[in-house]
């Protein structure tokens, strides 16, 4: 269940150089330098956080399942950061596949807690941050139960999942039609839905958006959480407070190269804060944290 109204009154705030509603709900932007990054309004609720056991691709981290309160709305990008804004804020671009409207990759969790910080200077008051476990999970599915947003994954073959093809890049097809120099050999890449011989992530907003008006919550590259990586209580809403302390940081999403299995809302990835790899970028937040 989603519901419950927008912060500030339906008022834009200081920061917002856009702003209005559409059939995916209320939305804000900020810009620096010209670079404009949305921000979607979601708004408060219950979900069921995890996979059943039915569900085909299922891993064991991903239970049990449980019920979460959302108690607090809060507003999320509607893409992951791009490579124009990252390079705005920071004046470099690490990205392996360089191209402005591309997601930023190669990206460690540290390293987008130097990005907040110099975004805020930026864009005073704006309040970003990375979105925990729970309140990603939640905006993946925007109301949904299934595997994925647009339903369960038929799994024809290891990288091959119809219902992927609109919603998401993964190694299915992120390399059909692929335009850039740089690109991974993909030729020898297992049962792809469609054949290709390079592959890479691509432009945001190439695919279907969810519900909530969000893209590439599925697919392009992981997103990093605010958490650190811990295993499930079963319980019900409100959920256990996640953990304080831990080794890895929560990675959310799959990615262009990932397999089909490991593109749902339930899958979860972990992996050391310091990481920087080219299908790794983050998604921004902003609100009050739960």
């Amino acid at each position: 269940m989603i519901g419950g109204l927008p912060l500030l009154d339906g008022l834009p705030a200081a920061w917002a150089v856009e702003w209005g509603a559409d059939r995916a709900g209320r939305f804000m932007g900020f810009a620096v330098d010209g670079v404009v990054q949305r921000m979607r309004w979601i708004p408060p609720g219950r979900f069921w956080m995890g996979s059943p056991a039915s569900e085909a691709g299922r891993d064991e981290d991903e239970g049990p399942r449980h019920e979460v309160e959302i108690a607090r709305g809060f507003w999320l990008a509607d893409t992951p950061c791009t490579q124009a804004l990252w390079e705005v804020v920071m004046g470099s671009n690490p990205s392996r596949f360089r191209s402005p409207e591309r997601p930023v990759e190669q990206v460690s969790w540290e390293d987008c807690q130097a990005f907040l910080q110099r975004l805020e200077a930026r864009v005073r008051g704006l309040g970003g941050r990375l979105p925990t476990e729970r309140e990603w999970e939640y905006a993946c599915r925007a109301g949904t139960d299934t595997a994925t947003w647009a339903g369960d994954l038929t799994l024809r073959g290891v990288n091959d999942a119809p219902e992927l093809d609109e919603i998401a890049w993964y190694g299915g097809n992120s390399g059909h039609g692929y335009e850039l120099p740089e690109g991974l050999e993909s030729s020898g890449w297992p049962e792809k839905q469609y054949p290709h011989e390079k592959a890479g992530t691509r432009p945001v907003r190439g695919r279907k958006a969810n519900p909530l008006g969000l893209h590439d919550m599925l697919g392009n590259v992981l997103e990093w959480c605010a958490d650190w990586y811990g295993p499930y209580a079963a319980t019900r809403a409100p959920a256990p407070a996640d953990p304080l302390t831990g080794t890895n940081r929560v990675l959310r999403g799959g990615s262009w190269n990932s397999h089909a299995r490991y593109v749902r809302a339930a899958q979860r990835y972990a992996s050391d804060p310091g990481s920087r790899y080219s299908n790794i970028g983050f998604r921004l937040a902003r609100g009050q944290d739960p």
